[in-house]
C-alpha cells in the first residue's frame, strides 16, 4: 500500500493520528498542497478529485475519502479498534464523525476558502473552478462558535466521545479544533468541559 498525504492538513492528519495510535507504518509520499502539487498531471492521474489523503492498495484499488481510509486501515490492523467494540459503538462513532465533519470541518472551510488569494476560484476542493462567496465567511464563523458550544455539552463528564477508549470520533474532533486555529478560533474560555476533554485527548495521542 502507498499513502499520498500532506501531513499538516486536517484530513490527512485524521489518518495520520489513527496510524500513529495504532502503530501503522506505510510507504507514503507528501503532496504539497501549498505548492498546488495536487494539480500536477502525475497526481491527478491517481486521484482526479485532487484531494488528500489517498490510499493506493496493492491491487491498485484507490481510496480517496478520509473516512473510508480510516475504516479500511482499522479493519486490516484490528489492534486498538478505532470504530468501537460493538455494533452500537460503531454506529455512534460513525454518527459523530459525520456530524463533526459537517458541523465542524465544513464550517472552518467556509471561512478559510472564501476569502483571500490562496483559494481564489477554489472555495471547494477539487478540479471545479468557481467564485468565492465572501458572505459565507461570517456564516462560517457563526457555525464555528455554535459548534464549540454544542461539543462542550457533548463531552461534559466524558473522557472519550463513545465508550471507554479513544475512537476515530475523538481524533476527528481533536483535529477540527486544530483546524479552527487556521481561521483564528480557539476553544472559548467558557467551554471548560471541552478544554478539559481536549487536553486529555492530547495526552492520549502523545501530542
Amino acid at each position: 500500500m502507498k499513502l499520498y498525504t500532506y501531513a499538516v492538513a486536517p484530513n490527512p492528519r485524521r489518518v495520520g493520528l489513527l496510524m500513529k495510535h495504532k502503530g501503522i507504518e506505510l510507504e507514503s509520499q507528501e503532496i504539497d498542497l501549498a505548492a498546488k502539487e495536487q494539480f500536477s498531471p502525475a497526481f491527478s492521474a491517481i486521484n482526479p478529485r485532487l484531494t488528500l489523503p489517498v490510499l493506493v492498495l496493492a491491487d491498485g484499488t484507490v481510496l480517496t475519502d478520509t473516512i473510508a481510509i480510516c475504516v479500511y486501515l482499522d479493519e486490516i490492523f484490528p489492534e486498538k479498534p478505532m470504530f468501537g467494540k460493538t455494533a452500537l459503538e460503531r454506529a455512534q462513532i460513525i454518527s459523530y464523525c459525520h456530524r463533526i465533519f459537517f458541523e465542524g470541518f465544513s464550517a472552518v472551510a467556509e471561512v478559510l476558502r472564501n476569502k483571500g488569494e490562496a483559494f481564489k476560484d477554489s472555495p471547494i476542493p477539487g478540479p471545479l473552478k468557481m467564485p468565492q462567496i465572501p458572505e459565507l465567511v461570517e456564516r462560517g464563523n457563526l457555525r464555528i462558535r455554535a459548534f464549540y458550544a454544542a461539543m462542550d455539552a457533548e463531552v461534559a463528564g466524558k473522557q472519550f466521545l463513545v465508550g471507554d477508549s479513544l475512537s476515530q470520533a475523538d481524533i476527528d474532533l481533536y483535529v477540527v479544533f486544530g483546524f479552527c486555529g487556521w481561521v483564528r478560533h480557539s476553544i472559548p474560555k467558557e467551554c471548560v468541559a471541552l478544554q478539559g476533554w481536549f487536553d486529555g485527548i492530547k495526552l492520549v495521542l502523545g501530542e
